[in-house]
């Protein structure tokens, strides 16, 4: 059983009905050190608050049907703002990662951190008019940034490939509170992203997730019983220096000889591929200029089935296989989530990436981690940035009633 003092029983007990889903008031006794009359008056009172609800009746195998509790998704309502190097993206939620309203907008030579405040102040007006919400209704803004960041500031330190300038020691919470009036709270993109997909698998006994974005740059994050895995400090794009090959590139004359990121990343795919185009390889996409080849060019060139731009998604895609397998070898997750534009941009990536893990990973008898595709896809990010602020709500500002329990 789980004993927990007055102060914090209540907290404990709405986060465990949230992780649940539905449950019942004797599945509470079983892991609460509570009377049946003190986790009554408990599951009473949150009712009463409208913090938890009752929603039906279970099954019985004789006797009186057992009242179901689930909490309440339209207790409060929170925001989550995903701010990457390519786009940002706002969107509402409920407490339950209902998407109710969501916006995005590309990150150009004119988002500067004021722009982009004033952008999602906006934004946010726009989604409380149109589901006639109150901004008192708002737990808060969660933040999912690319790094490194101070967390504990809500500081964005300094971020690399920016469009726009001044991203520099960005206090972007302050900046948010300030114009939302809200609490803001902050967290690199992949462990808001985790978290995310972690709340999708619910109820899948996922116990030790990794997550692995591959876009921009290489981002990964790792949970473990259910708790983020931090480090001394922020260093969310460092798995991209992880050394594939020791006699490799050093990838725009930066990090490591043979980093991950210069065989699997969005800039390397296409530094190759232009490359290619220069020395007269053959291609749907001869006749351009190189130097203005995007990476929305080379997913149209793979969907057209053009032999170079396979052969070069192929190799990023095995390379990205093996760098997962290094990562499995180390971390030893039960289920390993892959999102992000690459992974994302054909099953050609995700494929061979997952077979090239599984022929290179450490595996015994009992161990063989279960490989997905992130489900929440572009959202992910901004909805893991809301989740966080249920997650800290429920473990620090739950309101208590006066009575005893």
């Amino acid at each position: 059983m789980i004993a927990r003092s007055q102060t914090s029983i209540r907290k404990d007990v709405y986060q465990r009905i949230l992780e649940l889903g539905t449950v019942s008031k004797a599945e509470l006794m079983q892991e609460f050190a509570l009377t049946s009359s003190s986790m009554t008056r408990l599951l009473d009172d949150l009712t009463a608050q409208e913090i938890i609800r009752v929603s039906g009746l279970g099954s019985s195998t004789g006797g009186r049907k057992p009242i179901l509790f689930q909490t309440n998704p339209t207790y409060r309502y929170l925001l989550g703002l995903e701010i990457s190097r390519i786009y940002s993206t706002l969107a509402l939620y409920d407490m339950h990662l209902n998407l109710l309203a969501s916006t995005r907008w590309k990150m150009d030579a004119g988002m500067t951190p004021e722009n982009l405040v004033e952008r999602a102040g906006a934004e946010a007006e726009q989604f409380l008019a149109e589901h006639e919400l109150k901004s008192e209704r708002l737990l808060g803004i969660g933040v999912g940034s690319v790094g490194p960041l101070d967390q504990e500031q809500g500081v964005i330190r300094q971020p690399e490939f920016f469009a726009a300038p001044g991203w520099n020691e960005v206090p972007i919470c302050e900046l948010l509170e300030n114009r939302l009036g809200i609490p803001a709270r902050l967290d690199n993109g992949s462990n808001t992203a985790l978290l995310g997909e972690n709340w999708a698998l619910r109820g899948r006994s996922a116990q030790h997730l990794l997550y692995v974005h591959a876009g921009i740059g290489l981002r990964a994050a790792m949970m473990s019983e259910g708790r983020l895995i931090r480090g001394a400090a922020d260093a969310e794009g460092a798995v991209g220096q992880m050394i594939i090959a020791t006699d490799g590139p050093r990838f725009e004359g930066r990090g490591n000889h043979g980093a991950w990121e210069a065989f699997v990343s969005v800039r390397a795919l296409e530094h190759r591929v232009r490359n290619q185009l220069k020395i007269g390889r053959p291609s749907v996409l001869t006749g351009r200029h190189p130097d203005d080849i995007t990476f929305a060019d080379l997913t149209e060139a793979l969907e057209a089935d053009d032999a170079l731009v396979k052969e070069q998604f192929t190799e990023a895609a095995a390379y990205l296989g093996i760098g997962l397998a290094n990562l499995i070898n180390v971390l030893h997750p039960d289920n390993v989530v892959l999102g992000g534009p690459l992974i994302e941009a054909h099953p050609l990536v995700y494929e061979t990436a997952v077979a090239t893990a599984l022929k290179n990973i450490a595996r015994g008898r009992q161990y063989s981690p279960v490989f997905s595709l992130a489900e929440l896809k572009e959202n992910a990010v901004a909805a893991g940035a809301a989740f966080m602020l249920v997650q800290e709500w429920a473990v620090q500002d739950l309101p208590l009633s006066a009575r005893s329990i």
